[in-house]
């Protein structure tokens, strides 16, 4: 039997990461076992960095990086005040700002950019999710926020600016409306991912459900399925229309309210990916890996990668966090038009609040 405190410590000094190869020896003692058919290459290429942006006093959630044109580089991420516990995104989160000369660390000059804006705005209780992009000479800083601190006034929004540093212009409105009554997507509009598509056009993906189902008569647990959807405008800032055959992604087929959240799309040598959170198809602790030629029509998810335990030593589970031991808000940092690292969100870390965990992502063979 392998050692297992041996085994991470030499991954984390060699750069070793879980490959098929090795996968048995992980699964005899995690007590997971994954077919290899299932695992995607672009998990053998994830090389562990560790945690960043462990601020005492906050959960930080939502990590979305991006490189300056002097090569420093700047994240945007989630954050709120830890007396509120995890559920405190809901109704107090800001968006703040980091900058640091290496992907992994350490950040500095974190500064609050986007904070709520108070009664009669749409992201008035929270701001959060961030999405950061560079699009037509301007960064464009895609995000979710609501006016009453519940789920059914989450919309998505827009704040740009010409410098990485600010000020932030931010939209009146959001740039997406929730769906019409009895809709698939007629609760909210969350998690934004972007995209400028080849052919000019602005395509923005969004996670929702239905009201109905989130209201659930029998087992209020159920909580809604979350699908994803496609909106797609002429013009950065809207309007942006509803891709006539959403949802593009729907796992609700499946059974057992098998879903997905936390979509993240990019675009590789003329080919769309999509990395998410597993909500059921393989289990809830791995993330999974979509492929697609049109970024429409999307490929049966492969694991993309694993939970916190087959990458770092974790101490037990405290009572307060219920999502401990899992990776979520995947974010990929990219470089000349290729991913370079990955930036994830877990529960746990120093202050056992939250904070943003980073992977290198090795060349492809």
């Amino acid at each position: 039997m392998i050692d297992r405190r041996k085994f991470i410590q030499q991954s984390m000094l060699t750069g070793a990461v879980l490959s098929v190869a090795n996968l048995s020896a992980w699964a005899d003692f995690e007590g997971a076992q994954y077919d290899e058919k299932y695992i995607s290459d672009f998990s053998k290429r994830l090389k562990p960095l560790g945690r960043i942006l462990e601020l005492e006093g906050y959960y930080v959630w939502g990590c979305s990086p991006i490189v300056a044109p002097d090569g420093k580089f700047h994240v945007f991420f989630s954050r709120w005040n830890s007396d509120k516990g995890m559920g405190g995104w809901i109704s107090q989160s800001e968006i703040a700002h980091a900058v640091a000369d290496q992907a992994d660390g350490p950040y500095q000059e974190i500064e609050t950019i986007l904070a709520p804006r108070g009664e009669g705005y749409w992201d008035g209780t929270t701001c959060h999710n961030p999405h950061i992009q560079f699009i037509d000479g301007k960064y464009c800083l895609f995000y979710m926020g609501n006016s009453n601190r519940r789920t059914n006034t989450k919309r998505i929004g827009l704040a740009t600016s010409d410098s990485l540093y600010g000020p932030w212009k931010r939209s009146d409105q959001p740039l997406l409306e929730a769906g019409p009554e009895g809709a698939w997507d007629d609760h909210c509009t969350s998690n934004p991912s972007f995209i400028k598509h080849p052919n000019g056009q602005y395509w923005l993906y969004y996670k929702s459900w239905n009201t109905e189902e989130y209201e659930h008569p029998v087992n209020p647990r159920i909580r809604g399925n979350r699908k994803y959807g496609l909106a797609i405008s002429d013009q950065l800032e809207g309007p942006y229309k509803r891709y006539s055959d959403n949802p593009i992604i729907d796992y609700s087929s499946f059974g057992n309210n098998r879903q997905l959240e936390d979509g993240n799309v990019f675009m590789e040598n003329d080919r769309f990916y999509m990395l998410a959170r597993d909500m059921g198809r393989f289990d809830h602790e791995v993330g999974i890996f979509l492929e697609s030629d049109d970024g429409i029509h999307w490929s049966e998810p492969e694991i993309s990668y694993l939970g916190v335990s087959h990458y770092i030593d974790q101490s037990p589970k405290p009572k307060h966090l219920s999502k401990y031991g899992r990776f979520e808000r995947p974010q990929i940092l990219m470089q000349d038009g290729t991913p370079t690292h990955l930036f994830v969100t877990s529960q746990g870390g120093s202050f056992m609040t939250s904070s943003p965990f980073v992977f290198k992502i090795e060349p492809k063979i």
